[in-house]
């Protein structure tokens, strides 16, 4: 399963009997992610230019998702009725829902948020599975080697379009204030404009406490999301191309 993901640096993990259902009620499923991920790349200036938040690669791949293969965003609404009065309503939005023959299949993006997202992303999952209202869970996020490879990654970009002053970077980046503070004692710290630059900025940016695979992975681990059958996808580094 997404064995073209794997050969290319994709991480790939299911959980819950997700690869069962998957092989067996929605191969469909596997293919479009398959193919739309396979297509996935993001130029290293827009890595710099987008920062937080996100991205146009997240852009470009729901774009992608939803217009060429039905994987709308949804809100399910559930109710619960007591003697035909309603005691309570919640309701769960979800940024990818497509529904197959055999099941529905639930899909968030989660490029660059602050990693408490995978929490609530986790939990809704877990409701609307055990209300029955969907068969799998899935989430993409960046992956453990593009999460340890930004700040190189970044560092690169400088040294190859000579980078090596706030001047030079304002082409491509204008840092406020605050960060422009941060940067000169990164670069003081670390020996070189570069090297301190894409300490500063991938911390700043792209830190620890944002939605990456670690964060995702120690998650399901503890039973975040449990019993629900989850597909976890992870972003490599190698998408990023100079």
């Amino acid at each position: 399963m997404f064995e073209k993901l794997k050969k290319i640096g994709f991480q790939i993990l299911a959980l819950h009997h997700a690869e069962a259902i998957l092989k067996h009620d929605m191969p469909e499923a596997i293919e479009e992610l398959e193919y739309v991920l396979l297509e996935a790349k993001i130029p290293v200036e827009e890595l710099i230019r987008g920062g937080g938040g996100e991205g146009e690669l997240t852009q470009r791949l729901r774009k992608r998702l939803s217009n060429d293969f039905g994987w709308i965003k949804h809100n399910f609404e559930i109710k619960k009725i007591v003697d035909g009065e309603e005691r309570e309503s919640i309701s769960h939005e979800i940024d990818h829902v497509k529904r197959f023959p055999k099941g529905v299949f639930a899909l968030e993006i989660e490029w660059n948020n602050k990693d408490p997202f995978f929490d609530r992303d986790l939990e809704n999952f877990k409701r609307l599975h055990a209300d029955g209202v969907i068969s799998i869970g899935g989430i993409i996020t960046r992956g453990a080697s593009l999460q340890e490879g930004l700040r190189e990654i970044v560092a690169q970009f400088a040294r190859k379009r000579r980078i090596n002053s706030l001047e030079a970077l304002i082409k491509y980046y204008n840092p406020t204030e605050r960060q422009k503070k941060i940067i000169k004692r990164a670069a003081k710290r670390k020996g070189s404009f570069e090297e301190g630059w894409a300490h500063a900025f991938v911390s700043d940016k792209f830190g620890e406490a944002t939605t990456h695979w670690r964060k995702l992975e120690d998650r399901v681990h503890r039973g975040v999301g449990n019993p629900c059958p989850l597909l976890l996808i992870g972003i490599p580094k190698d998408i990023v191309i100079f």
